[in-house]
């Protein structure tokens, strides 16, 4: 592994932890981003969508639509193929809605995302993003 290989990894790494961070702050300009003009999202049973301003428009209202959301992203398998990655992680992603009458309730959901990344003038960026499905479960939760 070369120092440049490194510093690929590490940037890559940056790249998928502001995804998270950005997202579950609702910072739509900065997430933006992150992406090529042509990247693709494809979130397995919920859609597919092309370039930033569609991932946008599909995923705020869902965040948008939660108390809070906390996408945690780990275990990170990168594989460097010059200006190239293919990068597998695994996440868990508590999301906490406010149910009627103000009860409040968390799914915790297990997944995987399988991404390609294109290095570009500005850095690394997300140029393709699937999203593979592994458990959810439900937590009522009392009212505070």
């Amino acid at each position: 592994m070369t120092l440049q290989d490194l510093i690929d990894r590490a940037e890559i790494e940056e790249v998928l932890a502001q995804y998270c961070h950005l997202l579950d702050q609702q910072r739509w300009d900065a997430f933006r981003a992150l992406f090529t003009e042509d990247a693709r999202l494809d979130y397995i049973g919920l859609g597919e969508v092309t370039g930033p301003d569609a991932m946008i428009a599909f995923l705020q209202p869902i965040v948008e639509g939660l108390a809070m959301t906390l996408h945690a992203g780990s275990t990170n398998s990168i594989a460097l193929n010059g200006d190239t990655a293919t990068v597998r992680s695994a996440a868990l992603v508590p999301m906490t809605a406010v149910q009627p009458g103000g009860a409040l309730s968390t799914s915790v959901t297990g997944l995987w995302y399988e991404d390609e990344f294109r290095r570009t003038p500005a850095g690394w960026r997300i140029a393709a993003r699937r999203q593979v499905p592994g458990f959810s479960a439900d937590f009522p939760l009392p009212v505070a």
